[in-house]
């Protein structure tokens, strides 16, 4: 029988559906858009129905994110937040514990296809069985909105013929069945129950009650706009704000592998200790990182910030706050103020000035770059010599309630540089190292002996001198809270007095004689205790005992361009090219006193590719201060008036060289062996299908590369990732500017598929979607290999194995450098974590023909690791993403907002 149905004449709600499905017994239905759908679904009467609920809807997804489970999960998520569900459905909570309970229980079940599948579903469509096996389907204009039944023109056609049901479910099976629909993932399960109950918490004040971490990022653009944070990271962040709420503050280097997410666990931990205290944030970052570090935290915490640019505060609106002296820089206009290291390596009168502030709490990026001048194996027993950075860390460590250092090598080669890190955090009170007369302290060489294990103490007495001060916190373990409390210790307090062991009753003193004749050394340090460092190895390999899943998801890596045979052959006009850049070295070696960088720069960037030769070059006899100008990522160009005006008066040699460079270039610039090979691996080898990002040192290079790529592969958009205002996007060889941001969000949604960039928009950049990274040139600083390779191999990687090819001319300094470390350099790698930055001298030895001195430097790399910390229970499981109570976005950012009081 074929029954009409019609907004017009009767409610569509209650004449027809929920009517039918009374008395049924299952329940397919072809739906609409997902988000709106399922949310319908709780208003129709399914908790009477004895069987399965089955629903396929389309979404926003494309094919490519249901290829793999975890693609399809992620894509889903995005998708589900960035319709902003939790304002959305605010007011019908009812119906959300509703649905997730028919969800949860597995009553209703619902998957999802991506739209380019079979095209936009507008056929709505379903089968209704009832509990006598009976049958009817319909078809009609019903969407599953509240206005589609409510307020809109609706039309339904009922048919229950045997021909009409099984075409209606031949239709369902096709689509429910088909291998592009995924089931509705369990992030957006959860996330229904959480809104159902969801409060918003109005002002600051009421926040500070219970200062729960969840409320102020459950809801941040990191959870609803990208992943979500991993437990690790939550685990790091927990800490160091539980530790901020203390008298004494946190006090931390966080030591984790590129890719684990330094930057955002930082930057969260800052946001509140910024939103519970009321005095400034102070970061402090390598030049090239700190605009990436605004960025960031504008993007993934919504926390505003300004950056020092040398002679202004730059909002991240992009506002200049202009200065009238150098003293303007204790008026930051944000509550996080960012500046350069630079400022402080160079010795710059502004650091005088920060040191007149009083911080909340300041962040060191790249923290191994304060180190000690006297660094060598036979100066381990002398006093700290600090360089400039050092020394002023040492001192402003003292105007700060926290203090978070990062880096992935806390120690490059001695494990004195561990002690140095240390004693940076130790200024302020006496919670890292002790008082100044702790052993740790006086001796520091035989504390880091005793934690490696080298020495070991055997004399209870002495035993009992290095653990009494400092005297770990009642957090660490239940005995040294008995201990404390037999004592009356305070747990701001951290010197256990001689006097006090005397006051101990029998089972307390007991209890501190089993841990001093136990290894408490070597489980309850000062180092393991204010170091936390996580490995990709480990988090990929340990089981979580809450999910029974590793941690982490390992992606593992394919390395192509590593043996001999694919170093790329110069052909002859780039050998003559070469020739000439190493001849134009040696005059300048014979020439220039110092600046071992500055005489090898025509070497790295021919090295990069032709057109960043050739544009040094000219660059070199036009004006060598144009190189200051340069997009290149080489920070030592950040102090280098002094050495470059060596370089004005060329010599005719000098000169010479140069032109016959830059002839032999123009005449063979659009004959790049590298560029060559690239095309044969995007094109060829078929990485334009799993998604490429290609690296260069240079916007030089990665521009050209760009340009060609986009006049070759026609229609396929290239973007170029760069710093300040020179990102854009190529088509068909037109350079259209667009904006990072606006870039980022192409790749993810998978627009843009090739992705050019430079080292200094690296940091931070994350690309989960793309499958494969071209190294266009070595950089000869390794870090930064690392931070490369750390875009693609790293949290929510789509691919279970990324692709990276290092590119090489053959006899170039890279070259000889690969083949010096080549035997060497994965042992480096596995003691290390990362290649020590160090190392990058060892390019400038080469460079300058100086083979032994390059071998030399190599070989002080221990051949053991000389500190090796025991971080594997760094991790813990921490539950924010069902946290109900939500800190209000807006008051969160006006609070942020209030700039820095320029007093003491």
């Amino acid at each position: 029988m074929i029954n009409r149905y019609s907004s017009r004449k009767e409610k569509l709600d209650e004449s027809f559906l929920n009517k039918k499905l009374k008395n049924a017994k299952s329940y397919d239905r072809i739906a609409g858009y997902f988000r709106s759908s399922i949310l319908e679904l709780s208003g129709e009467d399914l908790e009477n129905i004895e069987g399965k609920v089955r629903v396929i809807c389309n979404s926003d997804l494309n094919i490519e994110d249901v290829k793999t489970a975890i693609a399809a999960q992620n894509a889903m998520r995005k998708d589900w937040c960035s319709n902003n569900p939790e304002e959305e459905y605010k007011n019908i909570p009812k119906k959300l514990v509703k649905l997730y309970n028919l969800l949860k229980s597995k009553k209703l079940e619902i998957r999802v296809m991506p739209n380019e599948a079979f095209g936009l579903i507008h056929g709505k469509a379903g089968v209704i069985t009832f509990k006598d096996d009976t049958k009817t389907s319909f078809i009609g204009s019903i969407n599953e909105s509240y206005s589609a039944f409510k307020i809109n023109y609706e039309m339904i056609w009922e048919d229950d013929s045997d021909e009409a049901v099984k075409w209606v479910q031949d239709e369902f099976n096709s689509l429910w069945n088909s291998k592009y629909a995924v089931p509705l993932c369990d992030f957006i399960i959860e996330d229904i129950k959480r809104i159902s109950s969801r409060e918003r918490i109005d002002k600051i004040d009421d926040w500070k009650k219970e200062c729960n971490p969840a409320e102020v990022v459950v809801e941040s653009s990191v959870y609803r706009k990208e992943l979500g944070l991993w437990n690790h990271q939550k685990y790091f962040v927990n800490l160091a704000f539980n530790e901020h709420k203390k008298s004494y503050g946190a006090r931390y280097i966080l030591a984790d592998m590129v890719g684990l997410g330094k930057t955002v666990q930082l930057a969260l931990s800052a946001q509140l200790m910024a939103l519970y205290g009321n005095k400034p944030v102070l970061v402090i970052a390598p030049k090239t990182l700190i605009w990436q570090w605004q960025e960031e935290i504008n993007s993934l915490l919504d926390m505003p910030s300004a950056v020092w640019d040398g002679k202004d505060w730059i909002d991240e609106n992009g506002i200049k706050h202009v200065s009238s002296d150098i003293s303007c820089i204790k008026k930051c206009p944000r509550r996080v103020g960012i500046i350069s290291q630079g400022l402080i390596t160079s010795n710059s009168p502004i650091t005088e000035k920060l040191l007149e502030i009083e911080y909340e709490c300041i962040i060191v990026d790249e923290c191994h770059r304060a180190r000690r001048k006297n660094l060598s194996q036979n100066k381990m027993d002398q006093k700290a010599d600090p360089n400039n950075l050092m020394k002023f860390l040492l001192q402003i460590s003292r105007n700060t309630k926290s203090m978070l250092l990062a880096t992935a090598t806390p120690v490059q080669l001695y494990p004195i540089e561990a002690y140095d890190l240390m004693s940076i955090l130790a200024q302020k009170n006496d919670s890292v190292l002790g008082s100044v007369l702790s052993q740790w302290r006086t001796y520091p060489d035989k504390g880091l002996d005793l934690v490696m294990g080298k020495e070991v103490l055997k004399r209870q007495s002495e035993i009992f001198e290095w653990v009494r001060d400092p005297f770990p916190p009642s957090s660490e373990d239940r005995n040294f809270e008995r201990i404390r409390r037999s004592v009356e210790l305070k747990d701001d307090k951290f010197i256990l007095k001689h006097s006090d062991k005397d006051k101990l009753r029998k089972p307390d003193l007991s209890r501190l004689e089993r841990l001093i004749q136990g290894d408490y050394i070597q489980n309850y340090n000062p180092y393991i205790r204010h170091i936390v460092r996580r490995t990709r190895d480990y988090l990929e390999t340990t089981i979580n005992p809450e999910t029974n899943e590793p941690y982490l998801k390992s992606v593992k890596v394919k390395l192509f361009g590593e043996n001999k045979k694919e170093a790329i052959v110069l052909p002859v006009y780039l050998q003559e090219a070469y020739n000439y850049a190493e001849q134009f070295c040696e005059l300048l070696k014979k020439r220039v006193k110092g600046g071992g960088f500055f005489k090898t720069l025509l070497l790295k960037r021919l090295g990069s590719t032709m057109i960043a030769g050739k544009n040094t070059a000219k660059k070199l006899l036009a004006d060598v201060n144009g190189l200051l100008d340069d997009s290149s990522e080489d920070e030592e160009l950040e102090s280098s008036n002094e050495v470059l005006s060596e370089f004005k008066d060329l010599s005719p040699e000098e000169i010479q060289c140069l032109n016959n460079l830059v002839y032999m270039l123009d005449e063979n610039i659009d004959n790049d062996p590298k560029y060559n090979l690239v095309y044969k691996l995007l094109v060829e080898d078929k990485w334009l299908r799993r998604g490429c990002i290609i690296f260069s040192q240079y916007y030089d290079s990665a521009y050209w590369v760009a340009e060609n790529l986009s006049k070759d592969l026609g229609k396929v958009k290239i973007g170029i990732y760069a710093g300040g205002d020179k990102s854009g996007i190529f088509t068909n060889g037109v350079y259209e500017r667009c904006s990072k941001e606006n870039i980022k969000k192409m790749v993810k949604n998978k627009e843009i598929k090739v992705l050019v960039g430079t080292d200094a928009a690296s940091e931070g950049l994350n690309l989960q979607t793309l499958g494969s990274l071209i190294n266009l040139d070595l950089p000869w600083n390794p870090t930064r290999l690392e931070q490369r390779k750390g875009r693609i191999q790293r949290i929510g990687q789509v691919y279970d194995e990324v692709y990276i090819y290092n590119m090489r001319y053959k006899d170039s300094v890279e070259d000889k450098v690969h083949h010096i470390l080549s035997e060497r350099l994965e042992n480096i790698h596995n003691l290390f974590g990362q290649i020590p930055d160090i190392l990058q001298d060892v390019w400038i030895d080469v460079a300058l023909n100086d083979i032994e001195k390059a071998k030399e430097r190599i070989d002080s790399v221990p051949k053991k690791h000389p500190f090796d910390l025991r971080y594997q229970t760094c991790v813990g499981e921490i539950d924010w993403e069902s946290c109900s109570k939500v800190l209000d976005v807006d008051e969160k950012r006006k609070y942020l907002m209030n700039g820095w009081e320029a007093k003491k």
